[in-house]
């Protein structure tokens, strides 16, 4: 049967050792040993994560996504299928090549650090979508274009070539986002040229405010440093949203962490059309900007609770939701999240979540 969404891009096995116990300093102490928990192992990048998180609010996904045919490789499918029956079969399994991996350091009261090998990506690109099953669906959700290098290579060329293609087939696009260390290719590249090119192609564009700050506001992000979420105000998210829709995204928005989540739509039902195919209103969407505040939880880790944000958004457009209803979804799946360490079990059904937020779940 064809899926509701397709997720596609990035996919990792996340090795997750506890350092609870650890202060950010012990981690980087040379010449010292330190005693640490167990090990926890489970899938990352947006395929599993987004993906994953979608299938357990109940909305049926393809996951598309390359593996090397090494012990990781076999670890990432083996992992994706216990979550339900036909969830790794589309996972494509290259000879020779190594599959991606990213360790989780995350120490006591402090945000994660996240150490990635790309593997098999260096090579992803339009080659590795399946154009008849996104055609099948309502939705196409691309997870990290800044870690394939094809992808952002030559000005964008790749990124846009694969979303000329998946338009094509009628589909809306989301694309969700990483952000890139400073030195590296992507850090390098030119993301506002980018976003500039391959943006009028996609519907729904989501990032962190970390990640989409380095890319188009970045010497606010450096002057702020630790202080950013306290220099941020309503005007400062409205004008970034702003610029993000006049380069053409339906719906835009950014992940605020403990802050919540920040949405804003085009004014011109027009561009929102693709809300229709979703079951969802374009005219209650039309100029809509909302501000949801994140759920108080017990944390556990942050390990993905961005991409189960962008799942419980997309999964409460697809049930025909307005755009406060779908912030809040969108804040109580990522809620949820964090109080798991890994990046999936947390999620919970969406039937249970919305039992949570009508049972007068508190905020931040």
């Amino acid at each position: 049967m064809p899926s509701d969404v397709v997720v596609a891009g990035h996919i990792a096995l996340d090795i997750l050792p506890d350092m609870s116990m650890l202060s950010p300093q012990q981690v980087i102490d040379a010449g010292k040993v330190y005693e640490i928990g167990a090990i926890t192992y489970s899938t990352g990048g947006a395929v599993s994560n987004t993906g994953l998180a979608l299938h357990r609010l109940g909305v049926a996904v393809d996951l598309l996504a390359t593996v090397g045919d090494d012990w990781v490789g076999r670890a990432i499918i083996d992992y994706v299928r216990a979550f339900g029956p036909g969830l790794g079969e589309r996972i494509q399994v290259a000879a020779g090549a190594a599959s991606p991996y990213t360790i989780v350091i995350e120490p006591l009261n402090h945000d994660r650090t996240l150490l990635t090998n790309t593997g098999v990506y260096a090579d992803y690109d339009l080659r590795n979508i399946d154009l008849a099953c996104v055609a099948a669906a309502k939705l196409f959700h691309l997870g990290y274009p800044t870690l394939l290098p094809r992808l952002f290579a030559d000005g964008g060329a790749g990124f846009l070539d694969l979303l000329r293609a998946v338009k094509e087939t009628g589909v809306a696009v989301s694309v969700d986002m990483s952000l890139p260390p400073p030195d590296s290719p992507s850090g390098q590249a030119d993301w506002r040229a980018i976003l500039g090119r391959c943006l009028p192609l996609v519907d729904i564009f989501v990032p962190s405010i970390e990640e989409i700050m380095f890319m188009l506001r970045r010497k606010d992000l450096e002057r702020w440093g630790g202080q950013l979420f306290r220099q941020l105000d309503a005007d400062y998210l409205s004008g970034l949203a702003d610029e993000l829709l006049s380069l053409g995204v339906g719906v835009a928005g950014f992940k605020l962490g403990e802050r919540g989540l920040y949405l804003k739509a085009a004014a011109k039902p027009d561009r929102l059309a693709f809300l229709s195919a979703l079951g969802a209103s374009p005219s209650d969407w039309a100029g809509a900007a909302v501000w949801q505040p994140a759920f108080l939880v017990e944390v556990a880790g942050t390990t993905g609770a961005g991409d189960a944000a962008y799942a419980g958004l997309l999964a409460a457009m697809l049930r025909g939701l307005g755009p406060r209803e779908c912030a809040r979804m969108a804040c109580a799946a990522a809620a949820c999240n964090i109080e798991a360490a890994d990046a999936t079990s947390g999620v919970r059904a969406w039937e249970e979540t919305e039992a949570r937020l009508a049972a007068g779940w508190p905020t931040l």
